[in-house]
């Protein structure tokens, strides 16, 4: 009989906790939401903020020991409720620069947490949970735009970091924050938080492949060109053909004052994929960009050599022998009077735009109204003496 007696009042006790503990999630949840109806009050010009601070103060007290008892801390409603009143907490104490100094960060980290876990053990709140964390951003971002508009650049940034933290509570990525709180490190000159966050834009995806230049950019302003070297190889082996990619390459290595490097950059990529007319096309175009012209010219040939009818380094390599040529006479236009030089570069120019006209009108054959390409034809054999080919070529020109 008393054995009985004894598990009778076991249960009858265990009962009597859960329902203790359960009255701690509803006091929890009956003071969060005196905590909310003052904050709605206050963003209408009524309510009191010590009102609202000592009852997020009460709701947190009866959380914690729902959430620190065995029958309710793996509650949903207990994980909620505890996201609710440690985010927060962020809003009813955001005035108090010491208490946030101290406790901030570590109370959003334990409310979006609970927020996560909750949502992993049930949807019960997901559409509380997310509009919640919504409300929040949208007083937030008020903030941030009062923080950019003041040049408060390292602020502004931490705020849009703030912004991913809350997207993350709900399991959603904010890519757009992620990516603004780079530029705004980036403004405020820290550029190593700048890398960080374009960096986590990168494994998502967002504005690839640009977005490998310019955390490698980033890298490179913060005087870590190993680091920019690493994350442009990363970029490379999902964009290997990327022009702007293997450009940045070989910037960090001019940068890093290793023009071998840089040369070297441009040698690996040919020898890995040594058939690619578009990878000589790039490195032509990369050549154009560091005025290495014979340079460039050979890359674009090798491109043609691969594909005949390439239009585009058809048309790349007609323009950069003519930009070329144009300069060289230009440069001998500003040699002093009788320097033997003169003649030479005039006939080097001739010579350049000479071997300008076979890519360009080999370009014209397949595209015949394009009419950029018709002019510099026309000029072209007017330049060199061929009458009756300008001639032709002005006509189609008026023609157009």
């Amino acid at each position: 009989m008393k054995n009985k007696f004894l598990t009778v009042l076991g249960v009858i006790f265990f009962s009597s906790q859960i329902i203790a503990q359960k009255t701690n999630e509803t006091s929890a949840a009956i003071e969060y939401n005196k905590y909310s109806d003052n904050m709605s009050m206050m963003m209408m010009g009524a309510g009191d903020p010590e009102i609202g601070k000592k009852a997020i103060e009460k709701a947190k007290g009866y959380i914690d020991l729902a959430a620190e008892n065995e029958t309710t801390k793996e509650s949903p409603k207990t994980l909620f409720y505890k996201g609710e009143i440690y985010t927060g907490y962020l809003m009813a104490f955001g005035t108090d620069s010491v208490f946030m100094a101290a406790n901030g960060e570590n109370y959003l980290n334990i409310g979006l947490e609970s927020y996560k876990k909750s949502l992993t053990i049930s949807t019960k709140y997901k559409e509380d949970i997310e509009n919640s964390i919504n409300q929040k951003k949208g007083l937030f971002s008020m903030g941030i735009n009062m923080l950019y508009d003041q040049g408060k650049f390292a602020e502004t940034a931490e705020a849009y970091e703030m912004q991913v933290k809350l997207s993350d509570g709900m399991n959603q990525i904010d890519t757009l924050s992620m990516f603004n709180s780079g530029v705004c490190y980036e403004k405020a000159n820290d550029h190593l938080n700048a890398a960080r966050m374009y960096s986590l834009c990168a494994k998502t995806g967002y504005k690839a492949p640009s977005i490998y230049n310019i955390i490698s950019a980033s890298y490179r302003k913060a005087g870590k060109n190993e680091e920019a070297k690493a994350i442009v190889a990363e970029g490379r082996k999902k964009y290997p053909t990327d022009r702007e990619l293997l450009l940045e390459l070989v910037n960090i290595n001019i940068g890093a004052g290793d023009a071998a490097g840089a040369e070297a950059a441009l040698n690996e990529a040919i020898m890995a994929d040594p058939k690619n007319k578009l990878l000589y096309y790039t490195i032509g175009t990369i050549y154009i960009d560091l005025k290495q012209n014979e340079k460039a010219e050979t890359a674009l040939n090798k491109s043609l050599e691969i594909d005949p009818n390439y239009a585009d380094a058809q048309y790349q390599l007609g323009a950069h022998l003519v930009t070329w040529a144009a300069n060289t006479q230009a440069a001998a236009s500003q040699l002093k009077l009788n320097d033997p030089n003169y003649d030479k570069m005039l006939q080097e120019a001739d010579a350049t735009f000479k071997r300008a006209l076979i890519p360009l009108e080999k370009f014209i054959t397949t595209s015949p109204n394009d009419k950029d390409v018709l002019t510099i034809l026309y000029q072209l054999h007017r330049n060199l003496g061929n009458t009756e080919k300008s001639a032709e070529y002005k006509k189609r020109v008026d023609a157009l």
